[in-house]
Parts: structure tokens; C-alpha cells; sequence
């Protein structure tokens, strides 16, 4: 039972302790939020457009043009996880204008009012956001499958596959949703979520290796999230991918963006409201 869920106790009832509560009340607000998406799939079912075109139609363009140099990766091979971390982000980046209807329709101010802290209604919404992009990646599977990536898996690459999505999805979730506390509003939500995912999405070794890039570029590759993601999966997902940087290292920014980004927007969320 959670902090959402509360109802009258028996006398001698023993309150957990608070960090279970806070779990107990973040998977609450998660679950609110993947029943949403069990009652409506069509978004994700667009979304899933996106990946599809960029496998079958660019990767597939360039991998015969040969024009981007990959070391001992095929383009497809390479392509394929910045393709799975692209939709995951653009699929999660714009999860903030769910939290601008909630307001407009007044869900927000019971969340607010109920008794679980402000950061576990992030991170539950945050965790759902994570959850959601794994449907992405299931798509990206099936069609990088089907056009003969070398896909690994075994168990360990697909649960390390799995973290990373959820990592890096979570924490651009949880952007979006300071994007939506800021902003306010739909139309501005909607302008900046689109200024915004280009620029991280070029700004990543998704589609080229860094090296390519121009020095300036690298710089702000290096401090963009979104290329740890690309660089986890690609060493996770694909026979002979390896990881310019390190697994533990790209798990570690992940985490580290995730949390700060979680404190943030446990500050900005009650703002929203007003």
C-alpha cells in the first residue's frame, strides 16, 4: 500500500520504512502512467514510424554510399543502436506536455495533495517514461533483425540493453518534464521540444563517430547524455560493438544526469501547479 493508496489502518499497522515508501509511491505514479499507455498505444505506434524509416531508408542509403568510416562495424551494424537511443529519446522528450494536460485537467493538484513526496511523483513519472521507451526498442530489434544487423542476444547484453534504455529515457523524460514546470504551456512546450531534440541528437555519435565531428562538436558530444547511451548500446547490442569510453562509465553519467536532473525537477514540479 502506498502513499497514493491510503486507507484506514488496523491499530499496531507498522509504517515501512521511508525509503520503501518512496519506492512504493514512484511505481504507484508508474504504473498510473503505463495504464495511460495500455488504454492508448497509438502514440508509441507512431513513434515507431521514425525508427523504422531511419533504418530501412538513411542507414540503408549510407551503408551503400560507404561514406562514413565505422572500423570493423558495417554502417547497419553501427547505425542500429544510435537508431534504438534516437527514438528512445524522441519518444520521451516530449513526455512533459502529459504532465501540462494533467494540470489543465486537474490530476496534478492530487497528486499534489496526496501524501507521497514530491520527488518520488517524479521519479515514478520518470520510471514510466524509461518503461515506455522500451517498446522502441523492441521495434528497433525486430526491423535491425529482419535487415541482417548482428544483433547479440544472449541474456546479459539484452538486460544490459534494457538498463541503458531505461537509464537514458528516464533521465530525458525527466527533462522534459522541467521543460513542461518552466514553460507551462503546451504551444511553448511543444516549440522547445523540437528545437531541442535535433540538436542533442546530432550532437551524439549516433550516426557518425565522434571522431568525425569537428572539435567544437566534440566538446559538446562529451557532455551530451545522450552519446553515453548510443556508446553503452552500441558495445551492448551488436556483435563486436565496443565502447569508445567504458560501460561502467556510461552507466555512471546516465545515472549521475538522472539523479541531478531528478532533484531538479522534484523542486520545479509543485510550480507547475501554480
Amino acid at each position: 500500500m502506498t502513499s497514493l493508496e491510503r486507507v484506514a489502518r488496523p491499530v499496531g499497522w507498522a509504517e515501512p520504512p521511508s525509503a520503501v515508501r518512496f519506492f512504493q509511491d514512484a511505481w504507484t505514479v508508474a504504473q498510473g502512467e503505463l495504464r495511460k499507455l495500455a488504454h492508448d498505444p497509438t502514440e508509441l505506434l507512431t513513434r515507431a514510424v521514425q525508427p523504422v524509416l531511419w533504418l530501412l531508408v538513411f542507414g540503408q542509403v549510407l551503408a551503400q554510399a560507404r561514406a562514413i568510416p565505422t572500423g570493423n562495424l558495417g554502417y547497419m551494424d553501427f547505425l542500429a543502436p544510435g537508431v534504438l537511443a534516437q527514438s528512445a529519446l524522441f519518444s520521451a522528450i516530449f513526455f512533459g506536455i502529459a504532465v501540462i494536460w494533467e494540470r489543465d485537467l486537474g490530476v496534478l493538484h492530487k497528486y499534489l495533495v496526496s501524501p507521497a513526496s514530491r520527488l518520488a511523483l517524479v521519479a515514478g513519472k520518470a520510471l514510466a517514461g524509461g518503461l515506455r521507451a522500451l517498446v522502441q526498442a523492441v521495434v528497433v530489434y525486430i526491423v535491425a533483425a529482419l535487415i541482417g544487423v548482428h544483433l547479440q542476444l544472449g541474456l546479459l547484453p539484452i538486460a544490459g540493453v534494457v538498463l541503458v534504455v531505461v537509464l537514458g529515457a528516464a533521465g530525458f523524460a525527466t527533462f522534459s518534464l522541467i521543460i513542461a514546470c518552466l514553460v507551462r504551456t503546451r504551444e511553448r512546450f511543444m516549440g522547445i521540444g523540437q528545437v531541442l531534440t535535433m540538436p542533442l541528437f546530432f550532437a551524439s555519435s549516433a550516426i557518425y563517430p565522434i571522431a568525425l565531428m569537428p572539435s567544437w562538436l566534440q566538446l559538446v558530444a562529451h557532455v551530451n547524455p545522450l552519446t553515453y547511451q548510443v556508446d553503452a548500446l552500441r558495445a551492448l547490442m551488436v556483435e563486436g560493438g565496443t565502447a569508445t569510453f567504458s560501460i561502467p562509465l556510461d552507466l555512471g553519467v546516465l545515472a549521475f544526469a538522472l539523479v541531478v536532473l531528478l532533484v531538479i525537477a522534484g523542486r520545479l514540479y509543485p510550480r507547475l501547479a501554480m
